[in-house]
């Protein structure tokens, strides 16, 4: 099971090829839920808005709970480096338990209050109908998202991104597809579902994808899933780490919270072009994300073995590689930014907003690289403190200022991408800062 930490071009490219590919299905999904949607023949505008209201919600939740894979990665690779896995035999299905459940209560909770959520996000209207109908569906999948993560968790920490990478390129192909079947129909044996049916396609997609992840868990690890006790010492670390984690993405979730809910208050062409825009942005983010989830995989194994000096190689290489991928889609997108808008929508005044902004998404990407893989850095390592505060701090004092001040100067959609800008330079420049007077003197 142990192995010494490769961080060479090709050591580090096995782990964060199959993670990029994990990490862009599920922005994958949201972007053909979106395009879909988009493309229907009945209320196409108001569709769009609505899933990316829902959506946006939708993945709020999702980020929220999902804190405990980076804990669980994090946990799980500092006892590898330092060879004491049958310390933690008892800890995955423990967690996994603790997680399932409080996604059954907070599906619960939100079900219930469903309509006053999206009002809070000035939905309204034929919007607000929409948004619950997806919601009610979708949020079916909660349990299973949460646990196709910690799944996810465990084999990073274990320094396996394949099987993720096998989960997730099965659940996006039968979400693709089912999207087709469910929200256009077929004639004469499926009738289109329109909203509720790109809803069913993600909860199946999800439903089977867990399914894969418990048999890869028994099968291909050294854990089981039997739920034992008492529980594990590490217990008590981890409910603490995810906590701050938990904290960190509530901070985040403010600032999506409050761009989905600007961009409404404008009006439903603003939304539809803010939920494009965001899509893109998820995509990017979760494409770069496959290098922060070698960052996330790795130092905590090198913390583990307290091999500080590969620590600062692998922050060097991973900056690197990461803006130069960002600089790369940046460019694809930029030569081909008229016909994607036109994946998306066909609404010439949802394109026009789109077009206005869609230049700041492009242009902010080589920061949120460095944001993203500091960001995996610090989870890694366990750094949950620093990543609250941080969040914290770049939410209330950056990126809320910021939009308001945008706001007050009717600057719209503008205000929002100029909020986001502001909001990941401080993300990336404090973690950079952080990094360096903690580990620059442990390199030498």
């Amino acid at each position: 099971m142990y192995k010494e930490s490769n961080i060479t071009f090709k050591g580090i490219n096995k782990l964060a090829i199959p993670a990029i590919i994990a990490g862009i299905a599920e922005p994958l999904l949201s972007i053909t839920d979106t395009a879909i949607v988009g493309n229907i023949k009945v209320n196409p505008t108001e569709a769009l808005a609505a899933v990316g209201i829902a959506g946006s919600f939708i993945s709020a939740l999702v980020w929220i709970l999902a804190q405990t894979r980076s804990a669980i990665s994090a946990t799980v690779a500092k006892y590898l480096g330092a060879k004491k896995l049958d310390e933690i035999a008892t800890l995955p299905a423990q967690i996994i338990a603790i997680n399932i459940f409080l996604s059954i209560i907070i599906y619960s909770v939100t079900l219930f209050f469903a309509n006053e959520i999206f009002e809070l996000y000035n939905a309204e209207g034929l919007i607000l109908n929409y948004s619950v109908e997806y919601f009610k569906i979708r949020a079916i999948g909660f349990p299973l998202t949460l646990f196709v993560f910690s799944a996810f968790g465990l084999f990073r920490g274990l320094q396996n991104t394949f099987w993720p990478m096998i989960i997730s390129i099965v659940g996006a192909v039968l979400n693709i597809g089912l999207d087709f079947v469910l929200v256009y129909g077929i004639d004469g044996f499926i009738e289109p579902m329109n909203v509720k049916g790109a809803a069913w396609a993600s909860v199946i997609s999800q439903a089977v994808m867990a399914i894969l992840a418990f048999l890869l868990i028994v099968k291909k690890t050294p854990f089981s899933l039997k739920i034992t006790f008492p529980f594990n010492k590490e217990i008590k670390n981890l409910l603490a780490i995810s906590f701050n984690l938990i904290i960190r993405a509530l901070a985040l979730n403010v600032a999506l919270y409050l761009a989905n809910s600007y961009a409404t208050k404008y009006g439903d062409t603003y939304i539809a072009a803010q939920t494009i825009a965001f899509q893109i942005w998820l995509f990017f983010a979760f494409f770069i994300d496959g290098y922060a989830s070698v960052g996330n995989i790795v130092s905590g194994k090198l913390l583990g073995e307290k091999n500080y000096k590969k620590m600062w190689k692998l922050s060097t290489k991973l900056s690197r590689y990461s803006i130069l991928i960002s600089v790369i889609l940046s460019v694809v997108c930029a030569i081909f930014y008229y016909p994607i808008g036109r994946l998306f929508s066909q609404d010439t005044a949802v394109l026009n907003s789109f077009y206005s902004i869609f230049w700041i998404v492009l242009i902010m990407q080589p920061i949120n690289a460095v944001a993203f893989v500091f960001d995996g850095i610090f989870k890694g390592l366990a750094e949950a403190v620093t990543l609250r505060n941080l969040l914290l701090l770049a939410t209330f004092l950056g990126f809320i200022p910021a939009l308001l001040i945008g706001d007050y100067y009717n600057l719209k959609l503008y205000a929002i991408w100029i909020a986001f800008t502001v909001w990941m330079l401080l993300r990336a420049g404090i973690l950079v800062v952080k990094f360096r007077q903690k580990y620059l003197h442990k390199n030498a």
